[in-house]
């Protein structure tokens, strides 16, 4: 299950929020989404664990917890979204 952590503490790490989640079942990955052109985060992550039941269990006991002095926003991730401009042709200029 891939998991949505957001609000999170620019200074929080990923061991932090592992730690967080390893209570409720086990870890694959913590990826902290950093932004493309500064490198910086960008107040959000995704958590993936193996298993389910253990992913809602975990969701349902940290949405809304304390982390490094923020109320985290936990719930399962959607599938990204297709942001690319729409309609392709050449542009009409209007009179």
């Amino acid at each position: 299950m891939n998991i949505y952590v957001g609000n999170l503490n620019f200074s929080t790490t990923e061991d932090s929020i592992r730690g967080l989640f390893e209570a409720h079942g086990t870890v694959d990955s913590v990826k902290i989404i950093t932004d493309r052109d500064t490198g910086r985060p960008r107040g959000f992550a995704f958590v993936e664990m193996p298993e389910d039941e253990e992913g809602r269990t975990a969701i349902s006991a940290l949405d809304g917890k304390d982390l490094d002095d923020r109320q985290i926003k936990v719930n399962e991730a959607r599938p990204r979204e297709d942001r690319r401009g729409g309609g392709g042709g050449p542009r009409r200029q209007r009179w």
